[in-house]
């Protein structure tokens, strides 16, 4: 599209250079400016006066045989200026115009002519219609483009009047009119298609009706059609004059196509398009009558199992949908009155436990409208010998059917009446799902009905005699002959010396054909030596087979085909098979008796006692130290007379927290330090402490620094403290204690947030009664409150801790020996 876009432009340059630059010279054709194809043109050129070029460039003479414009030009051969140029245009005289015809669609519509132009001009063309009658004549140009056909809307013509019509068609080769087409306006007047058509269907019958249609355009003739949807032949009902038209023997429960169409005068004018309309027909009573077989078999000595079966009415025969099927049963050898059984179903066979006597058996479709007429079937018990077809052979016939031929049954004494052909795919689950019924003369059949070309069928053949099935005849068929396009996949698991091999049945649309047999490949791995192949015939209706006599400590590679008539498949899945060698198994069962004797060992309480004592010997020493229980200690022993009184001393210390929900929790870590050469004095820790405001607290941090110098070189021991005051430290201890978890439970937001038990019971349990301190007033007290708090366990670093257990132990459960720090 670009390229040709810049052709016209680079044209159209050039015709502009050649029009204006005609100033300077003069290009002169010795033919039109249009010709047709193959002319030969003489060019000539030359300068104006005053113009100069030595020499002058152009074609002096040229054979045109292309469609179309061609431009021609003269330059000057010095400096390639366009002296000037013309247009040639090539093209074809028109044809005359064919196939003229004209129509008009309404009877207040516009009149509309076509017609052939022919073959294409290539140059421009005009076409006028001229109108002429007895008293006038008119003259249309065209109006539409088209390079083929013309059209022509025309204006309102008299609808009595005679008018002929003639297409001119002219360029500047020639002209040529076609033919003259003389009409009546009402010979060309299509009328509009009926509207509204309905059908209306009698009360009584099914197939009786009345079409009706509505039309607003005075036409004097109407044509009717119908026919059922499935069909492609009409019923034609020529020349009514009327809007409505009764019908007779249609099909019930049967969609029809009714169409109407109309013109404006019985023999003359145009028919207009066809209005459609669709319906189905009413239901009618089935008329036919189904067609039943049945199987008989004997459950023990009193009782016998009947299964009926018959065939889906066709659409004419069941005229309506089929709602169910009504079955009968009487027994035969009753004295009257007889009963009877119904039974209703909707399906297409029918299973039922009776006594083992003679019955006659009716069956019936129901639909709408009623029942069909019965089907009597009548069992009868001394038929006994049944023997089925002979000689059955199945051959593909391609194009999804299959060729089924048999021989009568050996001689019997009973009537045989038919017989039934079933069909359905291998190991289908659904029996006597396809079935055909055949006169007794048919000893042939081709079916096609649900049959595939890559599917396996089990075909049976019954002899019926007096509509009982006799004993079946089976073959195994297949509508084209194809090998399986995949193999079977196999399972392998060692089993003595030997392999048992399963696999699955090949997808139903990859056997493509019937299996015949099924193949093992068993081949040593690494081997040069070709596979040994065992063969299993699929009449033997197994998927698994042994395979005995492996070497041990061999390996081999497992893989399985299916072969059909016409070939075999690929293989399947590869499995490696591998029997353990004898020495193996030695070490193997070694291994596990040895297990198994260790675990019973286990067991015994006794040799877990001895060889939890020999382990013990292998662990760490600290890793063997029992923890002692403080509940243990003698102290706790001691003092546990004195509960009483540490109760009340414990209440007045809790007075001021009543509020308190749970205990506080402290973490407690053994610290170690550097032992001094001298005791250690916790004289110079609490020297400072009194009970009187504004006193200062000496910090053990403090107490440290001054002794720094001399302990740089000690070695790291636990914290022993000893006094030579016993009973001053005992004294000052507990006040201590009581101290810091005041100030520290202060920084808490809530009290009873956090304690949820008396602090009476903790300290009853932690604070000995006779480390206590006498008791004191309220004064001394709330001087107590008042003191800061500061660190028992100071911080610096020469009691950073060395070793630590990351635990926490809850003070009101733990019982600490006071005389480990005063002893």
């Amino acid at each position: 599209m670009f390229s040709t876009w810049l052709v016209h432009l680079a044209i159209w340059c050039l015709v502009q250079a050649v029009i204006e630059n005609c100033r300077r010279g003069d290009m002169i054709a010795s033919t039109d400016s249009v010709v047709l194809p193959g002319s030969n043109i003489t060019l000539s050129c030359r300068l104006k006066q005053g113009e100069q070029c030595k020499e002058l460039i152009f074609n002096n003479s040229e054979v045109v045989l292309a469609y179309g414009r061609h431009t021609f030009s003269c330059k000057c051969k010095s400096n390639g200026k366009i002296i000037c140029g013309i247009d040639i245009y090539v093209g074809n005289p028109p044809d005359q115009p064919g196939n003229v015809s004209c129509i008009q669609y309404g009877r207040d519509g516009n009149l509309t002519c076509t017609w052939d132009k022919g073959r294409l001009t290539h140059i421009e063309t005009t076409s006028v219609v001229q109108l002429t009658n007895e008293t006038e004549c008119l003259s249309f140009a065209e109006e539409s483009m088209n390079p083929k056909y013309g059209s022509l809307n025309l204006t309102k013509l008299n609808f009595e009047s005679n008018y002929t019509a003639v297409v001119t068609a002219s360029n500047r080769l020639g002209n040529a009119s076609s033919l003259p087409f003389t009409f009546m306006l009402i010979d060309i007047v299509k009328p509009h298609s009926p509207t509204d058509i309905l059908v209306k269907f009698d009360n009584v019958s099914a197939t009786n009706c009345t079409v009706l249609w509505q039309d607003q355009q005075q036409t004097q003739s109407f044509r009717l059609r119908y026919r059922p949807v499935n069909s492609h032949s009409w019923n034609m009902v020529e020349t009514l004059n009327s809007t409505r038209y009764n019908l007779h023997d249609l099909k019930p429960h049967t969609e029809y196509e009714f169409q109407v169409c109309c013109k404006f005068h019985p023999s003359r004018g145009i028919w207009s398009d066809w209005s459609t309309f669709r319906i189905q027909t009413p239901e009618a009573v089935p008329s036919g009558l189904l067609d039943v077989w049945y199987i008989r078999q004997d459950m023990d000595s009193q009782t016998q199992n009947i299964t009926l079966f018959w065939k889906v009415m066709s659409k004419s025969e069941a005229r309506g949908k089929i709602l169910h099927y009504t079955l009968t049963f009487q027994a035969l050898n009753q004295k009257s009155p007889r009963m009877t059984d119904v039974n209703i179903t909707t399906q297409t066979h029918y299973t039922r436990v009776l006594p083992k006597v003679d019955y006659n058996i009716m069956v019936y479709a129901h639909n709408s409208k009623g029942n069909s007429p019965p089907t009597s079937i009548i069992t009868d018990l001394s038929i006994l010998d049944l023997p089925p077809p002979q000689s059955i052979s199945v051959k593909p016939m391609g194009n999804n059917s299959i060729l089924v031929i048999w021989e009568p049954p050996i001689e019997s004494t009973a009537f045989i009446n038919g017989y039934i052909v079933e069909w359905a795919k291998t190991r289908s689950p659904e029996p006597h799902l396809n079935w055909i019924k055949f006169p007794a003369s048919n000893l042939s059949t081709i079916i096609s009905e649900n049959v595939k070309h890559d599917v396996c069928y089990d075909i049976n053949i019954f002899a019926l005699y007096r509509n009982r099935a006799g004993q079946v005849a089976s073959a195994r068929g297949y509508s084209k002959q194809e090998a399986p396009s995949a193999g079977p996949q196999v399972y392998t698991a060692v089993k003595g010396d030997g392999v048992w091999v399963s696999w699955e049945e090949i997808p139903g649309h990859q056997q493509m054909d019937c299996i015949t047999s099924y193949n093992i490949y068993l081949q040593k791995k690494n081997s040069e030596e070709g596979p040994k192949v065992y063969v299993i015939h699929k009449e033997t209706s197994r998927n698994s087979f042994l395979i005995k006599n492996l070497q041990r400590g061999v390996k081999y590679v497992l893989w399985m085909t299916a072969s059909t008539v016409a070939g075999e498949s690929p293989k399947g899945n590869e499995e490696l098979v591998y029997l353990e060698s004898a020495s193996e198994w030695i070490i193997v069962s070694a291994a596990c008796i040895f297990f198994g004797i260790s675990a019973c060992i286990c067991f015994v309480q006794s040799v877990q006692k001895a060889l939890c004592s020999f382990l013990s010997v292998l662990v760490p020493q600290w890793y063997r130290k029992a923890i002692p229980d403080p509940a243990n200690s003698t102290w706790a022993k001691k003092y546990s007379s004195v509960e009483d009184e540490l109760t009340i001393h414990s209440n007045q210390f809790l007075s001021y927290f009543s509020s308190f929900e749970e205990p506080e929790t402290i973490e407690v870590e053994e610290v170690f330090i550097k032992r001094e050469p001298v005791a250690f004095k916790d004289i110079p820790i609490f020297n400072y402490i009194k009970n009187s405001e504004g006193h200062d607290w000496e910090t053990i941090e403090n107490s440290f620094e001054k002794q720094e110098s001399t302990e740089k070189n000690s070695e790291y021991k636990p914290l022993a403290l000893s006094t030579p005051d016993d009973v001053s430290y005992k004294c000052r201890l507990p006040y201590l204690y009581k101290k810091v978890v005041l100030e520290e439970t202060e920084q808490i937001q809530t009290v009873s947030e956090y304690l949820t038990n008396q602090l009476t019971d903790m300290t009853v349990n932690y604070l000995p009664s006779n480390i206590l301190p006498p008791i004191m007033d309220k004064n001394e007290e709330g001087n107590e409150f008042e003191c800061k708090s500061f660190s028992i366990f100071p911080t610096t670093p020469l009691l950073m801790p060395m070793f630590s257990c990351g635990g926490k132990l809850t003070l009101d459960t733990v019982k600490i020996d006071c005389n480990s720090f005063t002893n």
